[in-house]
């Protein structure tokens, strides 16, 4: 399964290879409300033809424009600068407060070389996060160490950190699962569901999602959690979340959510403390999982975790 990233990176990669021109945009800054966040791309044809978002429609008309400039010139890289103080911002639609700088670079050897963006769809795949760095003078892209201390603040360069694809790893094929995956696939995550319960793993209400029949520990050896995969438990059997949470505490999983009661995650504490996890390690897992919004049906619970997953992955 492809993430929008994968897909849109994809798409420059297959147009270059065709021999159009291509350019892409990439949200540098942003300031109040913009619209799209910091890293966010755009992929713009020699012909006009485009893909993707830098601010949710508001000023990808010039920036089109600006980019079919670039590639007409032979390539080049330019910064834009967008905000409610320009003379412009009525007619880019910023007249609600925020602002955004988009770096335009064209997709070649000199610039942003399609080999790299090869580079980072493989990458990505593989569950490894890359850093590219950009000169704004030249407008040349490369590759940097992904060692977690990139400056940037450097004015001089834009660094973008491209994290593995979002990841799901579902624990249990109950009811709350048939609403969270394709909630969770509509925010762009690769879904995972495991259950070793034949009669569970064999549910027709999940024809759309292959249900792994293995234990979660065995499971999740397999898919590796990383820091861009949340794993949530369903199944109220201990002797399935369990393992499945002992696995998701090892690993870097940005968010752990185990389903149940109050007094269900108090004996879950227990347990887990007596397997020797710390207190710090045991406040990684949100229990009962979710935000609390009051859900009272299985799509309500969905919505919930879906939530507090969203509340992690943006440290809000």
């Amino acid at each position: 399964m492809l993430d929008e990233l994968d897909d849109l990176l994809g798409k420059a990669r297959d147009w270059a290879a065709l021999g159009h021109g291509v350019a892409l945009a990439t949200v540098m800054r942003t300031w109040g409300s913009a619209p799209r966040p910091r890293g966010s791309h755009a992929v713009i044809r020699d012909d006009g033809l485009f893909e993707g978002s830098v601010s949710g429609g508001c000023v990808e008309g010039d920036v089109l424009v600006a980019a079919q400039a670039l590639l007409r010139a032979g390539g080049g890289v330019e910064r834009r600068d967008y905000g409610v103080q320009d003379e412009n911002a009525w007619s880019f639609g910023l007249a609600c407060g925020g602002s955004i700088a988009i770096l335009i670079q064209t997709v070649d050897d000199a610039h942003f070389p399609p080999a790299l963006l090869e580079r980072i769809v493989a990458e990505r795949r593989q569950g490894r996060a890359i850093v590219v760095v950009s000169d704004l003078a030249t407008g040349a892209a490369v590759e940097i160490a992904c060692d977690g201390g990139e400056d940037e603040r450097a004015e001089e360069r834009f660094i973008n950190r491209y994290p593995p694809p979002l990841r799901m790893m579902i624990v249990g094929a109950v009811h709350v699962g048939q609403h969270l995956v394709p909630l969770a696939r509509q925010l762009g995550y690769r879904v995972y569901l495991v259950d070793p319960r034949d009669g569970f793993a064999a549910a027709s209400r999940f024809a759309d999602i292959d249900v792994d029949p293995r234990w979660p520990d065995e499971a999740m050896a397999d898919w590796r959690p990383d820091g861009a995969t949340a794993v949530v438990t369903l199944s109220h059997d201990p002797k399935i979340d369990d393992p499945a949470l002992v696995a998701a505490l090892g690993s870097d999983a940005f968010y752990i959510a185990a389903l149940g009661s109050r007094r269900t995650q108090a004996s879950r504490i227990e347990r887990l403390t007596a397997a020797g996890f710390d207190e710090a390690a045991l406040a990684r897992i949100d229990g009962p999982a979710g935000i609390a919004i009051a859900a009272a049906t299985p799509a309500e619970i969905a919505l919930s975790i879906l939530a507090g997953a969203t509340a992690a992955l943006r440290g809000a």
